[in-house]
C-alpha cells in the first residue's frame, strides 16, 4: 500500500477498525420476518463476520417503524458485541424497498436515534436534503454513516467513480461505498483502478468498493491491495450478485494477508 492510503483514519465500531489492515467482512441478513431474522442471526458464523448488515428492505413490516425498531433491538441483543449496519436498499439501487425519499429519511433517522444500529447506509443520490438529514441525525446519535451508490447497469468511467466517492466524502459520510456491474474484465480493472486513485490521492476515510457478479469476485478479495476497507460475504442467501460464502471469503483473505505480511 502507498503512504497516502495509510493516512486514512479508520472507523472503529465496537472494537472493529474499518480502514486498517485486512478488509473487514460484512454479512447480510435478509429475513422477511422477525422470526426469520432471529434464525439467520443465530446461525451466523460470527467467528468470520466482523459486521452484520441488516438488509431491512427484505423485512415485510418495513412500513411499520415500530416493528422495525423492535426487530432491530432484538437483533442488537442477539448479536451483542458485533457491530450492526442498518441498510434499507431501494429498488432503484438493486434492493427490495419501494419507498419515497421522505419516508426513507424518516426511517433511517428513527433507526439512527434508536440505538439499534452502529452504522446506517444512505444512498447518496437520493434527495440532498434527505441525505443531509440522515447524516446529521446519525452523527448526533453517535452512529456512523456509510454513503453508498450501486450501479447495476454497468461500470462508469474511472474518473466518474472517483467523483462519486469524493462527493460522498464531501457530504460527511464516515465510509464511502460504491458497487458496479462489470460486463468485461476491463470493467473490473476500471473499478479497481478507481479505488486505487481514490485511496492514494483523495481519501481521508475508509472506502468500500466492489464489482458485482462472477466477473467481479476478484474485487471482493483484493481490497488490501487497492484500498477497499471491507467486503461482503454471504451466510445462506446473498444480498447482491457475486457474494462468496463467508467461510470461503475469510479463508481467501487470510491467505492474502499472509502474503502481504511476507
Amino acid at each position: 500500500m502507498t503512504e497516502e492510503v495509510s493516512q486514512v483514519k479508520p472507523v472503529v465500531v465496537k472494537g472493529v477498525a474499518i480502514g486498517g489492515g485486512i478488509p473487514k467482512i460484512m454479512v447480510p441478513l435478509t429475513g422477511a420476518s422477525a422470526a426469520q431474522l432471529r434464525a439467520q442471526a443465530a446461525a451466523l458464523p460470527l467467528a468470520y463476520a466482523d459486521i452484520v448488515e441488516w438488509r431491512a428492505d427484505y423485512f415485510e413490516a418495513l412500513t411499520d417503524t415500530a416493528s422495525v425498531l423492535a426487530c432491530g433491538r432484538a437483533l442488537a441483543d442477539l448479536l451483542a458485541g458485533t457491530p450492526v449496519l442498518f441498510t434499507c436498499r431501494t429498488v432503484a439501487e438493486g434492493g427490495q424497498a419501494a419507498i419515497g425519499d421522505e419516508a426513507y429519511g424518516d426511517l433511517n433517522v428513527a433507526v439512527a436515534g434508536s440505538g439499534t444500529a452502529d452504522l446506517v447506509d444512505v444512498e447518496y443520490q437520493r434527495q440532498p436534503a434527505v441525505v443531509e438529514r440522515v447524516i446529521g441525525a446519525a452523527h448526533a446519535s453517535g452512529v456512523h454513516v456509510v454513503a453508498s451508490n450501486h450501479d447495476f447497469a454497468g461500470t462508469p468511467a474511472r474518473d466518474e467513480i472517483v467523483a462519486r466517492l469524493r462527493a460522498m466524502q464531501r457530504l460527511g459520510a464516515d465510509i464511502c461505498k460504491i458497487a458496479t456491474m462489470p460486463h468485461s474484465p476491463a470493467d473490473v480493472l476500471t473499478l479497481l483502478d478507481a479505488t486505487r486513485v481514490m485511496a492514494e490521492e483523495h481519501a481521508d476515510r475508509p472506502l468500500i468498493t466492489m464489482a458485482m457478479g462472477a466477473l467481479g469476485i476478484v474485487s471482493r478479495v483484493s481490497g488490501e491491495t487497492f484500498g477497499s476497507a471491507a467486503t461482503f460475504g454471504m451466510a445462506g442467501t446473498p444480498s447482491a450478485p457475486g457474494q462468496m460464502p463467508v467461510e470461503d471469503l475469510h479463508a481467501v483473505l487470510a491467505v492474502l494477508r499472509r502474503a502481504h505480511s511476507g
